[in-house]
């Protein structure tokens, strides 16, 4: 995990791309995996976090941007995900009281996030991991945002999984520093 201000951002939701919820019998037969030994599992109040694969944290760090957390948990990603993950304390995007919430206006169907996640980026280069990524929320973000942006959509029955995290390199790889700069 990088950290600089020209480095790309990658905002991270936490419900769907690392906790996986809502398949069928016929996407999961055999449901949902859990991580962790039983006693650690025992510790955690949430048991939703077992589904959590540790090694997201490692791929993540690895990735060459700045990770920032993009979801309802806010600070409780910090106190509960990241340690089982094993990654730093992140910053937190703060959106409006509900920016969990979808919202419809002239620009379609729009997830209260998008607009805190540009104002957070403030140009630089992004990566919006979410499940619920909507076309409304990439037009949004085109006539919103003046740098580049990739808005990767998890389906939220698998979680992340090795396209999604060959997708983001890939992006990585061919955005690098093109952050626009302010005249001196």
């Amino acid at each position: 995990m990088i950290s600089s201000a020209r480095t790309p951002l990658l905002f991270l939701d936490v419900d769907g791309p690392l906790i996986p919820f809502g398949g069928t019998r016929q996407q999961r037969p055999d449901g949902y995996p859990l991580y962790g030994s039983a006693s650690m599992r025992a510790t955690h109040s949430n048991p939703l976090l077992a589904r959590i694969d540790p090694a997201h944290g490692p791929r993540l760090a690895a990735l060459p941007c700045e990770l920032v957390w993009a979801t309802s948990w806010m600070e409780e990603a910090n106190e509960c995900v990241a340690p089982w993950i094993g990654l730093p304390a992140l910053p937190v995007v703060h959106g409006h009281p509900h920016s969990s919430a979808r919202e419809t206006d002239t620009w379609g169907d729009r997830h209260g996030k998008a607009p805190a996640i540009v104002e957070y980026a403030a140009g630089r280069a992004f990566i919006w991991v979410d499940d619920e990524i909507t076309e409304g929320d990439r037009t949004w973000v085109a006539a919103h945002h003046r740098g580049p942006a990739l808005l990767h959509r998890v389906e939220a029955h698998r979680g992340l999984v090795e396209a999604d995290y060959a997708a983001l390199r890939a992006w990585l790889r061919t955005t690098g520093d093109t952050t626009p700069t302010d005249p001196v």
